[in-house]
C-alpha cells in the first residue's frame, strides 16, 4: 500500500494545489481544445490498461476501506465495468465524434447548410462517492475523455487506500495536465465544488449534492448531480414469486446494500407476503452461510453501522418485525457487518420508511391494490429507479406511465445502471443529468450548433428600408 496514506497536507495547502492543477490543465486545454480521435482512443485505452495492471492493488484498497468487500464484488463491479465501458465506448467513439448534418428550413434553401459539432467542454471536475470508487471515477473518465476533455477527480474521505493507490500511480500513465486525483483530507470537496470548472459531476448524498451545486452556481458551472433516493421494487401478482425473489435478493444485498440504485423496499400482495419471506429465507441461506462469509461484505464504516442498527432497532421498538435471514448474531461491530435482514410492518414514519436505507435491510410493504402502490410511490420524492416485476405489458406500461423515476428495470434489478448504450441519472430529487453511453460523451462535449451562409442569402431582402417585397414575404410566411 501506497506510504502517503496518512499524509494530511493543509487544506490552504490542498486548496493551491487544486488551483494550481486547474490552471495547468486549463492552459493544456487552450493548447489543444480538440483532441483526435486516436489521442481520445489512446487515453481510454489507458484508462483500461490501468485497472488491469492494478487490479489486485486495487481489489485490496477497496477492501481496506471496508474492512472487508467481496473480492467478487469489487472485480465485478469496479474493474470488469471499466474494462466493459471502455471496450463499448471505443467502439462507438469514431461515428460519436462526427459533425451531424441538421435540416435546412424551406425559407432558407439558397445551399445554406446546419451542422452540429461536439466539441470538448474543457477541464471536467468529479467528486466521488465511497461505495462504487473505481466505477463511478472511471465510467465518468470514459465519458469524459471520449469528450477530449481533460480531469480533476476528488475521491471521497471514506477511500483513502484508493485515493493514496490513485495518487501514486495514475502519473505514470497521465500528465498531471490530462488527469489528476485527489484525496479528501477535510473540507477539499467544498473547496473543489468552488473552482471554475467547464462541469462538475458528483455522486453521492442529496444533502451534500446541494451544497456542490450551490457552490458551483457562483461559477455558473453546469452539474450533473447522481443522487439516490429510496427506488422501490413492486412484485405484481402475475410474476413467479421465486424467479422475482432470486433476482430481487442479489440486487439488495450486494455490497451489503450499499448501492444507490439497489432496492430500497418492496411492495408484495398481502396474500403473498409471508410466502416471499420464507422463499427469501431460503434462499439468502444458501448464498451466505453467516454473515462471516467472504462474499459479504462491511457496512463501509462505523457511522454508517450505527445508523442502520439503530434504524433497526428503532422499527424494532416500534412494533415492526425483524426478519434475519442467516443464522448467528445479527450484527458484529467490530467487522462491521449486518445480517441481511426483512422487515414486516415498519411504521410509515420510521426511518426505514423515511431516509435512504443504503445498508442490508428490506423493508416488505404489503399491498392490496396498484393504485395503492402508485399512490403510495408518488407521495415520496421521485426515486433513482424503479423495479416493477411483471408479465403483463399492461401492467408494466402502467407503472411506467404513472410513476416517474430516473430509470426503470423490469423484472430485474440495478443492472439497467450497467446498460452501457443507456444514459444513466436521477431526476428530482434523485438527481439531474446524465451520463454512461453516448449520452455522456453528449454531456461533456459542447453540441455546437454551426449554420453556413450560402452565397446568396434570402435574409438580403429583408435589410431596410422595408420595401413592398419584405411586406409581400412577411405576410405570407406569417400566415
Amino acid at each position: 500500500m501506497p506510504d502517503n496514506l496518512h499524509a494530511t497536507p493543509s487544506l490552504d495547502e490542498v486548496r493551491q494545489q487544486i488551483q494550481d492543477t486547474l490552471e495547468l490543465q486549463r492552459a493544456a486545454y487552450l493548447a489543444q481544445p480538440n483532441p483526435s480521435f486516436a489521442e481520445r482512443k489512446a487515453d481510454l485505452l489507458k484508462l483500461r490498461a490501468f485497472v488491469i495492471d492494478h487490479r489486485e492493488a486495487l481489489v485490496e484498497a477497496i477492501n481496506a476501506d471496508y474492512g472487508h468487500r467481496s473480492r467478487h464484488e469489487s472485480l465485478f463491479a469496479e474493474i470488469f465495468s471499466v474494462i466493459d465501458g471502455v471496450s463499448h465506448t471505443l467502439k462507438h467513439l469514431k461515428c460519436w465524434m462526427k459533425p451531424q448534418k441538421r435540416g435546412i428550413d424551406l425559407k432558407n434553401f439558397f445551399g445554406a447548410s446546419n451542422r452540429l459539432i461536439p466539441q470538448p467542454l474543457g477541464v471536467v471536475g468529479a467528486i466521488i462517492p465511497w461505495n462504487f470508487p473505481i466505477w463511478t471515477a472511471f465510467n465518468g473518465l470514459i465519458c469524459t475523455f471520449a469528450a477530449g476533455n481533460r480531469s480533476m477527480v476528488k475521491m471521497s474521505e471514506n477511500s483513502r487506500h484508493v485515493a493514496a493507490l490513485l495518487i501514486e500511480k495514475i502519473p505514470a500513465y497521465f500528465p498531471r495536465d490530462k488527469l489528476a486525483f485527489f484525496d479528501e483530507t477535510g473540507g477539499v470537496g467544498m473547496e473543489f465544488s468552488k473552482l471554475k470548472f467547464d462541469h462538475i459531476i458528483f455522486t453521492g448524498s442529496g444533502q451534500t449534492g446541494r451544497s456542490v451545486m450551490a457552490a458551483a452556481s457562483t461559477n455558473l458551472c453546469p452539474v450533473t448531480l447522481e443522487l439516490g433516493g429510496k427506488a422501490p421494487a413492486i412484485l405484481c401478482d402475475d410474476f413467479p414469486l421465486r424467479t422475482a425473489a432470486g433476482r430481487m435478493l442479489f440486487a439488495k444485498y450486494f455490497n451489503a446494500g450499499q448501492v444507490c440504485v439497489t432496492i430500497d423496499h418492496l411492495f408484495v400482495p398481502q396474500a403473498k407476503v409471508d410466502e416471499f419471506t420464507a422463499v427469501a429465507k431460503e434462499i439468502i441461506g444458501e448464498r451466505y452461510a453467516s454473515i462471516d462469509s467472504p462474499d459479504y461484505t462491511s457496512i463501509i464504516d462505523a457511522r454508517a453501522f450505527a445508523r442502520v442498527v439503530g434504524a433497526l432497532e428503532q422499527a424494532r421498538d416500534m412494533g415492526a418485525t425483524l426478519v434475519q435471514l442467516v443464522p448467528g448474531k445479527p450484527w458484529d461491530e467490530v467487522t462491521r457487518k449486518i445480517a441481511p435482514h426483512i422487515v414486516l410492518n415498519a411504521p410509515p414514519d420510521c426511518q426505514l420508511r423515511t431516509r435512504e436505507i443504503f445498508g442490508p435491510v428490506l423493508p416488505i410493504i404489503g399491498y392490496s391494490s396498484l393504485d395503492e402502490v402508485v399512490k403510495a410511490i408518488n407521495s415520496a420524492p421521485r426515486p433513482l429507479a424503479m423495479y416493477p416485476f411483471s408479465n403483463d405489458r399492461k401492467t408494466v406500461d402502467y407503472l411506467i406511465e404513472h410513476v416517474m423515476s430516473g430509470g426503470v428495470c423490469v423484472n430485474d434489478a440495478v443492472l439497467h445502471a450497467a446498460q452501457h448504450d443507456m444514459p444513466f441519472g436521477g431526476v428530482g430529487e434523485s438527481g439531474m443529468g446524465h451520463y454512461h453511453g453516448y449520452e455522456g460523451f453528449v454531456t461533456f462535449s459542447k453540441m455546437r450548433p454551426v449554420f453556413h451562409q450560402a452565397p446568396f442569402s434570402a435574409i438580403k431582402f429583408m435589410w431596410p428600408p422595408y420595401g413592398k417585397f419584405a411586406t409581400k414575404y412577411l405576410d405570407f410566411i406569417t400566415k
